[in-house]
């Protein structure tokens, strides 16, 4: 008896109606992923970035850059507007690309949260705060150990500022996570 054999199926992204002037913007969404997997000097898979898609580069460059404190890496333009812009965390090597999104495609990342650790977190949001941006939750202890606070970028994407600490990679804060979800 024959195997079936099931492909995978994407979704594809629209094109925006004339490609920009970048070399990357040939890429099919797949060939984006595998040139992201990058290996370490001991072959081992290492993150490379998050690539967000968002209606507006512009308004996300104000979010991430201007009020996260993100750093621009390089920015792409077509017809003077920027469609494409990687920009790395204030702290550490993280980054993520801001990529526009076509015009009938949705933004929407359920089940999707970015994650930014910031030791001084309730210092961080006042700041937010005094600037104009709503948080969605104010800091706050969290049973596995970890201070969080949450909140949306401008196309809705969820985000988590947080502090863990020496908690990060402690088995024993998932532990206390489940003991506490069992109470």
């Amino acid at each position: 008896m024959k195997k079936t054999i099931r492909k995978k199926t994407f979704a594809k992204r629209t094109p925006p109606s004339r490609p920009a002037k970048h070399t990357s913007s040939k890429y099919t969404g797949s060939q984006q992923k595998k040139a992201s997997a990058t290996l370490d000097a001991e072959g081992k898979l290492t993150f490379n970035h998050a690539m967000v898609y968002v209606k507006d580069v512009e308004r996300g460059l104000a979010f991430y850059r201007d009020l996260l404190g993100f750093k621009l890496i390089e920015d792409f333009r077509y017809e003077n507007k920027p469609v494409y812009a990687r920009l790395r965390a204030p702290g550490g090597d993280g980054t993520i690309a801001l990529h526009q999104a076509g015009p009938e495609v949705s933004v929407l990342s359920d089940g999707v949260r970015l994650y930014f650790e910031v030791r001084e977190l309730d210092d961080f949001c006042r700041n937010l705060q005094q600037k104009g941006f709503h948080m969605t939750q104010l800091p706050r202890m969290m049973p596995w150990g970890w201070r969080h606070a949450y909140l949306n970028d401008p196309d809705g994407h969820e985000i988590s500022l947080y502090w863990a600490g020496e908690n990060r990679m402690k088995k024993t804060v998932m532990k206390a996570a489940q003991k506490a979800a069992r109470a």
